[in-house]
């Protein structure tokens, strides 16, 4: 099979995976970037329990990816991340 065969067909699992682990890491790291800053600004169990969710959401959606479940961890991914944004926005505001 040529590359460019392979470019046509789509990601293959290993590489869907190491994408999947990648966006979980960089979303990590960005929610515990935004739980520092909230966490400055005023402290609530609210703020940590949303952005502690996100952070073992995180930590499971790597997890999944690194047990071949890409799809469902990228399921859960985007849904946590909106549940997340939704009660920063409602809850915290």
């Amino acid at each position: 099979m040529s590359t460019s065969d392979q470019m046509r067909a789509g990601l293959t699992p290993s590489q869907a995976r190491r994408i999947r682990i990648a966006a979980a890491s960089v979303l990590m790291a960005a929610a515990a970037v935004v739980l520092a800053i909230r966490l400055a600004s005023r402290s609530s169990v609210l703020v940590v329990g949303v952005y502690g969710l996100l952070l073992v959401l995180c930590g499971l959606v790597i997890e999944l990816s690194r047990r071949g479940r890409t799809r469902l961890g990228s399921y859960l991914l985007a849904v946590g991340l909106v549940a997340a944004l939704v009660m920063d926005w409602v809850v915290l505001a």
